[in-house]
Formats: C-alpha cells, structure tokens, sequence
C-alpha cells in the first residue's frame, strides 16, 4: 500500500518538479546545479524501483534498464516482429513459457506455447478477458470503442455487434453474395493488367475492405473514389505506425512525445480524419433515416443510441459510433485483405500446391459457375491450403494484450490483478509440439492420412476466449471465396527473373514485403 501510494504521488508531481527545477537551474550555481540534478536522478531512480517492483513468485524474466527497461534490446526498425520471433522465443528459453519483460517502465507477462495460451486464454478466460490501458490508444478511445474497451461498455457493444452483422448477414447467403460480386469486380482489374506484373495490395485492400463497409455503411464504393483510397490508405499507416519504435516510446514517455514532432502525431491526425469521415456519413442520413428499417450498423446503431438513454455506461453515443465503426471497418479489412496476400505469395512461391488446389476447383466447381460456401466441405485441400496461410502468415503474432481482472497463478507463478499479458500466438502456429514442420509451408498439417480436412487445436489464427476474433464467420467466407475464385480464373506467377520473398514488413500487422505478381487467364 505504501508502495503503491508513493508512486502515485511521483507520478502526480513529477511534472511540477521538472518545471520548478528547470525554473531554479538559471539562479543557482555550479555546485548547487549538480546537486539538484542528482537529487533528481536519485529521486526518478526510486520511483522507477518501486513502480516496477515485483511480487513473490512473479514470473522471472530479463533485468532491464532503469526507465525504459529492454525496449532498446529490441529492433528499432521491426521491433514487434524482433520481440515476437526473437527476444520473447529467446527469453523463454532462459526462464520458461511464463516469463516477464519490462518495456518502457511496465512490466508485462509473456506467455508462450500452445499449452500455456490455452491455459490463458480459455481456461482462464474470465480472468484475463480485459485489455490493459496504453497511452496511444488511451488518447484516441478514452477507454471507448469495441476492441479496446472492458467491463459493461465492452460486453453491451461486443453483444449488439454481433447480434447486427448478423442480421445484416455476417455467416449468411445473403453476404456470400456481395463477395462473389465483389470477386468480380476485382478479376476485372486484373484483367486489365494482362499478364503484366501488378502489385495486389491496394485492390485486394479495397475488395475487402467494401465488403465489411457493405454491412458498416450500407453500400460499396467504387475503386476509383478518391475518398475511400484516402481512408484506406490511413487506415493502413495507423495500423502501421502502431507498431512501430515510435508507438512504443509513446507508450513509455506519452507527455515528453505528446510534444515533440515525429511519425507518432500521424496516428493521432489520422484518427480524426476518420472520425470525421463517419459522423458525415451520420449528418448525411439523418434525415433520411428510418429507425423503425435499419439499413446497416451505423442505422442500428442510431436507434440503439435511443434505445439506451437510461444507460450511458452501455457507451451508446455518437463519439464512440464512430470508433466503433472505425474498429469494425479496421479489423474487418486489414487482417483479411493481408492474409489474402500471403495466400498470393504462397501460390507464386509454391506453384505445385497452386496447381493442386485449381485441379481441386476444377473438379468440384468447375470453370462455369463461381464457387460458393457450400463447395468448401467438397475442397479439402484447398480449405487446408487456406489455414496453411493463415497459419504462416501469422497476421497478428502477437493478438492484442490482455490483463488480469483478478489476483490469479499462470504456470505456478502469480499474476497480480492489473498485470498485463502478452500472448505470443507466433509461438503457437509454430510451437513444434504442435505441428509436423512448423517453419514449412505444409498443408499437410490439416489433412488426414485420407486427405480428410482435420481440425487443429493449435490453430489460432482468431485468438481464443471471450476475446476471439468476433468476425471470424466473416473471414472464413471471405478468404474462400475470393482466394478459390481467384484461381478459378487464373494463374499466378512472380515478374520473370524474380525470387519471391517470404520476408516481412514491419507494423502492427505481419504483412509481407511489397510485392507484384503476373496474372494468366486460364
């Protein structure tokens, strides 16, 4: 309690002592200059000490340095992909799948391996089913929004956004659908390419993303609308920046940063853009609204602003519409459209399995009509081919934090209610307890000895618990639609002469390098 009490108090006049000993350094002399300063490093040291102080039988992990801890250990120019693959896997080799690590002034739990994330995850879900607080996303929600929110605000939000894609079709025919067609629009623009080398990304990013704005707002946009290339195009910088070395000295030093210039302020700018970019859309419609037809979420959502007038703990306003909107149309683009690129890559890489799943399409679809969901139980392989990708792909490697809601033990350690959990789902698509050879591109490891479709528990692509991914329905049918369409019509090659890499771009998801592909009718 002391402990605890002390530290709040450095936190709260910290501020006022930097200004009024910066005020008395112009007045005093050398000797009492020197003095004041190491009374002050003193002062910081102590406080840094006892913040970070741990309990009995907390998790071991590194020693870092004072202030800042091991965030200067990790990669400056990938540093989430440096403590995914590198620092966590390396450091539980010294202090096991449970261990500590302090990065910028908190110390966090890592937990690593399918038998520990399991624990976490589900058998103690209700333990660790809320997100820790971070400066960056702190300034943008205020602890708003679908994703990033807890307690009542989280489970009213998460419970009426379930409950309305799926009205508007989210694991229905009706969606499939506006997939299709949205497939054909895209097999147009490669056309349109004929044969030439083509870089993937902003079409794929714009086929998927207006399938999720489909339900959002209503409506698709068209692929030259300049408005919509903008908003994606800040939509994939801030998932960018987040996980940049910026986002990280953010969330250690948020009121030193808040004031000094770098790529950190883009994400702060962009933000409002985007919010701003939803509530037109809410002035456009509301006059032509009806509240007794929602036509989309943001329609629901405005007749739930009324409904719940007796309840602002819910979070149903205005403000938090438009992050939510923003969460969904985030979420539902980013990891899908790049996990969609991966499966390109793998295909030009690997062309043998690419010419096994087309004779797969060819044998149960045919050239004529366009695959449908009701083909995938059909489609063994080319199903197992999807969950390779997205297995080695890895598109969020390290999930979204977590943090204790109550004293609990993980791993025989204990972990003090507030602690903040990192799950290295990298180390469970690839843990080698798990699978046969987790570092190759096998979709063996999905298929029985009958070439049967098999589940995999240590499939978690969409995380696992009450946190799981809540548009996995939409994913699935996403990425086996567009993906077997796709090859239905074509066949992908790299541009002659070039080697595709299976390397990886740096960001808040794991995407590959920038690369181009050559399309072939077929």
């Amino acid at each position: 309690m002391f402990t605890a009490t002390l530290c709040r108090i450095a936190d709260c006049y910290l501020d006022l002592w930097l200004i009024l000993i910066m005020w008395q350094l112009y007045s005093l002399s050398e000797f009492d200059v020197k003095g004041l300063l190491l009374f002050l490093f003193v002062f910081l040291l102590i406080t840094d000490v006892l913040k970070n102080r741990k309990p009995s039988n907390f998790p071991p992990g590194p020693r870092g340095l004072p202030f800042v801890g091991s965030i200067f250990s990790l990669d400056a120019k990938l540093p989430h992909v440096y403590l995914i693959k590198c620092h966590s896997l390396q450091v539980a080799k010294v202090f096991g799948n449970v261990h500590s690590i302090n990065l910028g002034g908190e110390t966090m739990v890592c937990v690593v391996g399918y038998k520990m994330v399991k624990e976490a995850l589900v058998s103690q879900a209700d333990c660790f089913v809320s997100r820790p607080s971070h400066a960056v996303t702190d300034r943008i929600y205020s602890g708003n929004g679908l994703f990033l929110s807890n307690g009542h605000l989280w489970k009213r939000q998460r419970r009426f956004a379930l409950s309305t894609l799926r009205n508007f079709g989210m694991g229905k025919q009706s969606l499939e659908s506006f997939i299709l067609e949205e497939s054909k629009f895209v097999q147009e623009e490669i056309e349109l390419q004929k044969g030439n080398p083509f870089d993937p990304h902003n079409l794929f990013n714009q086929a998927v993303s207006n399938v999720i704005c489909i339900l959002i707002f209503g409506h698709r946009f068209d692929y030259t609308n300049h408005q919509f290339q903008t908003l994606l195009k800040l939509l994939s910088e801030v998932m960018y920046l987040q996980g940049t070395i910026w986002a990280l000295l953010y969330g250690t030093f948020p009121k030193l940063m808040k004031m000094l210039p770098g790529p950190h302020n883009r994400i702060f700018s962009h933000y409002r853009v985007l919010s701003d970019f939803v509530m037109e859309d809410l002035e456009r419609r509301k006059e032509e609204m009806d509240s007794s037809t929602p036509q989309d979420y943001i329609d629901s959502y405005l007749a739930e602003i009324e409904k719940n007038t007796d309840d602002p703990a819910a979070g149903f306003n205005h403000t938090n519409m438009a992050l939510c909107a923003l969460d969904l149309l985030i979420a539902g683009s980013e990891t899908t459209f790049t996990t969609l690129r991966w499966g390109l890559l793998f295909m030009i890489k690997y062309p043998d399995i690419q010419e096994k799943v087309q004779a797969e399409i060819d044998q149960v679809v045919g050239p004529s009509r366009p695959p449908c969901m009701a083909d995938r139980a059909d489609m063994p392989y080319s199903n197992a081919v999807i969950h390779e990708v997205q297995r080695m792909g890895n598109i969020l490697p390290l999930g979204v934090p977590r943090m204790a809601t109550c004293d609990t033990s993980l791993g025989g350690y204990f972990i003090p209610k507030g602690t903040s959990l990192l799950v290295n789902l990298t180390s469970v698509l690839f843990d080698e307890n798990e699978w046969e050879t987790p570092d190759t591109f096998n979709p063996g490891h999905f298929l029985d000895s009958e070439g049967n479709l098999v589940r995999k528990d240590a499939f978690l692509p969409f995380s696992a618990g009450k946190r799981v991914c809540l548009g996995e329905q939409l994913a699935r049918m996403e990425l086996f639609l567009f993906f077997t369409s796709l090859l239905q019509k074509f066949s992908f090659s790299p541009p002659q002469g070039v080697e595709p890499s299976l390397n990886t771009d740096g960001g808040g998801t794991q995407a590959p390098l920038p690369f181009k592909i050559c399309a072939s009718p077929r």
